[in-house]
């Protein structure tokens, strides 16, 4: 409050420096007195020289938009500032639970899809299992170790996609990041899928609705991941846990009745896989690359290095060594248990493996449903490793302009809103196409993982050689050792699977990696006819626009949009199109008594009823006159008092917007008019 001496006016308070508050006044109780309130929004707030939006921008004025924001915030969680991202990152107990779910949870399926190509060969495939599997632990082993010099020569993260790029090429890079994305895919897929078959073995009669309990499970996962990394990570740490712990008590309990001699009677399957094939180094080979599935998901803890908390890198390595540990113990102790015990793999998919092996240990009580429970639910959650890695590697592509923009942006919860909508809708699909098959999926699964890992390996060892840093020959060998057993790999996997769907695969990552060459060369294009460069100084043309305002009626609203357009221009047309001439004659001598001759009408008949194409020759011709010369095209457009009264209009200025927008020299202003908006006229 100010006062003044009687007579004298109120001192001026000092003007804001924005439009971001506003000066009340009010009379004091003494003769003189005065009050001056500045009122400043709660909406915008300035600080140190600019303007931050506060979270009440989004506070909603109607009664169905907060019922929404509600529901937003119930689902999805309240908004996080940018600010606050380093808290939203995970520690090594939630980062195991979000990295490493799809590795561990494939010792629910590996060894079963092992069995299932040598079980065609009979009792003499069968007895494979266990070499096979000793040899698929020991490339685990070379392939985690490498990837630990991975997280050690990229602290920041260092994807697949990043070691190749940087060291073999950008071509190199996005036949990763091809890779990459299509397994990411085919985890949600495949781990979604496993998990239903997990839930069919504890209940055959939820088979047939095994693709729409997927998709569910989906969006499930969907949702968790929106509410952001740090969150996915609590509401996933317990199932994660709960699936090893519940597994490791089987295997720990099928160990020791086997070594004390007590060997479990096996369950027998609704259907034994029939033996119909003699065993060959083609079927070993098929065996090899159906349990090397396994080694999914080991890339995934290096490619988000930056999601841990500090160290990041110390934090992303001990998660590695984890999993890792985890994975090739139990992958080893399930093929032990089946073999051992001589379980048959199920021909109809209804019961798995695991499954089998669980109810032969310990019956079909209530542990047996717990450990079906726990692989259900583990592998279902496996998916949010994808969930995780493909919007994280997508808004690293969308950065260096080799996939669309959005892919870059974060949503709400400091998650990566556009690529984690897109996966699920794309490996959906998937489920739906192969019928939530998990044997119909893995063909498709394991190729595009190993061309992911020969790549970043072969990246690594020319990273050592030109960097040389401490222990630089040691790390080489390590890399240059991954990249030759993962690149034997690959080899095996493309020629088993080729036939079963691994040639699709092949077939459409030369289409992504074309695709994304296209994106970038987009990008490329338009910056260099958009970019200024850096440090020039520019000098503003005044450029004076030619405004034409169409009218199909002299009303409200139509005059709220001349009002304006008069306003800014001197330069201004109103353009009515008849359909006949009696319609024309009489519009015009209505604007001649209403409007009168301050601004110009131009009226068009339009014999064939049409609208938008006399516009445009209109403008055409305008062209024509001043080629350089913008247009500005002004629309009024009636906005209803309630959204659904907008059905009971012809939405004509929707349609000229969209027809114009692609018109060159041309711009549009959109002038809404709302029942009950200040007049801009005087009727005499």
């Amino acid at each position: 409050m100010t006062k003044n001496p009687p007579g004298e006016p109120p001192e001026e308070p000092p003007r804001p420096e924005h439009r971001l508050e506003r000066i009340e006044r009010a009379k004091g109780r003494l003769p003189g007195d005065a009050r001056v309130r500045i009122v400043r929004s709660n909406e915008l707030r300035r600080r140190k020289g600019y303007v931050v939006a506060t979270e009440d921008v989004f506070d909603p004025e109607s009664t169905v938009g907060r019922i929404l924001d509600h529901t937003r915030a119930f689902l999805f969680g309240q908004r996080i500032p940018s600010d606050e991202e380093q808290g939203e990152r995970v520690t090594k107990v939630t980062g195991l639970a979000i990295f490493a779910s799809d590795n561990i949870s494939s010792s629910a399926y590996a060894t079963e899809e092992m069995m299932r190509a040598l079980a065609y060969a009979g009792a003499a495939g069968l007895a494979l299992t266990m070499p096979i599997t000793i040899a698929i632990v020991l490339i685990l082993a070379i392939v985690v170790t490498s990837y630990l010099q991975v997280v050690r020569a990229y602290p920041n993260g260092g994807g697949s996609y990043v070691v190749a790029s940087e060291n073999l090429g950008t071509l190199a890079g996005l036949v990763a990041a091809a890779a990459l994305l299509v397994d990411y895919v085919l985890t949600v897929s495949v781990s979604v899928a496993g998990g239903v078959l997990a839930i069919s073995t504890a209940f055959p009669s939820w088979e047939p609705a095994k693709v729409a309990i997927g998709v569910g499970f989906i969006a499930l996962i969907t949702i968790g991941n929106l509410r952001g990394i740090r969150e996915a990570g609590l509401i996933f740490a317990g199932p994660t846990y709960f699936y090893v712990l519940s597994v490791a008590g089987v295997l720990a309990i099928g160990l020791f009745r086997v070594l004390t001699g007590d060997i479990p009677v096996p369950v027998a399957p609704p259907v034994a896989v029939p033996v119909s094939e003699s065993l060959g180094a083609f079927l070993i080979l098929r065996a090899f690359s159906s349990g090397s599935v396994g080694l999914s998901g080991t890339e995934a803890v290096a490619n988000g290095v930056t999601a841990f908390r500090a160290p990041a890198a110390r934090n992303a390595a001990v998660v590695l060594m984890v999993m890792g540990t985890m994975f090739g113990t139990l992958f080893l102790a399930i093929s032990f248990l089946s073999t051992r015990i001589g379980i048959q793999v199920d021909l109809t998919e209804t019961k798995s493996v695991l499954g089998l092996l669980t109810q032969s240990i310990v019956g079909d009580g209530a542990y047996f449903y717990v450990v079906q429970a726990a692989t259900a639910i583990i592998l279902v959650l496996a998916a949010n490793t994808s969930f995780s890695g493909f919007p994280r590697l997508a808004s690293i592509l969308a950065t260096d302009r080799f996939m669309p923009r959005q892919f870059a942006q974060r949503g709400d919860r400091l998650a990566f809103s556009f690529g984690i909508i897109v996966l699920a809708i794309v490996s959906a699909l998937l489920l739906a196409v192969y019928q939530g098959s998990v044997s119909g999926l893995i063909p498709l699964y394991t190729i595009g993982v190993f061309i992911a890992f020969t790549l970043s390996q072969a990246g690594l060892v020319r990273h050592w050689l030109r960097e040389r840093g401490p222990r630089w020959r040691f790390s080489a060998a390590v890399n240059a050792l991954g990249a030759v057993v993962t690149g034997i790999v690959t080899l095996v996997v493309a020629v088993t699977k080729f036939q079963l769907g691994a040639w699709m695969v092949l077939a459409v990552m030369p289409v992504m990696v074309y695709l994304m060459w296209r994106i970038h060369h987009h990008y490329r294009r338009i910056e260099d006819e958009l970019l200024i460069p850096r440090g020039a100084r520019v000098a503003l043309k005044a450029r004076e626009p030619r405004l034409v305002v169409p009218i199909s009626r002299i009303d409200k609203a139509a005059l709220h949009a001349l009002s304006l357009a008069h306003g800014l221009s001197k330069h201004v047309t109103a353009l009515h199109i008849s359909f006949d001439e009696d319609g024309a004659q009489s519009f015009k001598e209505r604007w001649a008594r209403s409007v009168g001759s301050e601004i110009p009408i131009e009226v068009i008949v339009s014999p064939y009823r049409a609208l938008l194409a006399p516009l445009l020759s209109y403008l055409d011709a305008i062209d024509d006159q001043d080629p350089g010369r913008p247009i500005v095209v002004v629309l009024a457009e009636f906005v209803p008092r309630h959204w659904w009264d907008a059905a009971l209009h012809n939405q004509t200025a929707l349609r000229l917007k969209l027809a114009l927008f692609t018109r060159p020299n041309t711009s549009v202003i959109d002038v809404p008019y709302h029942l009950g908006d200040p007049e801009d006229f005087e009727a005499h």
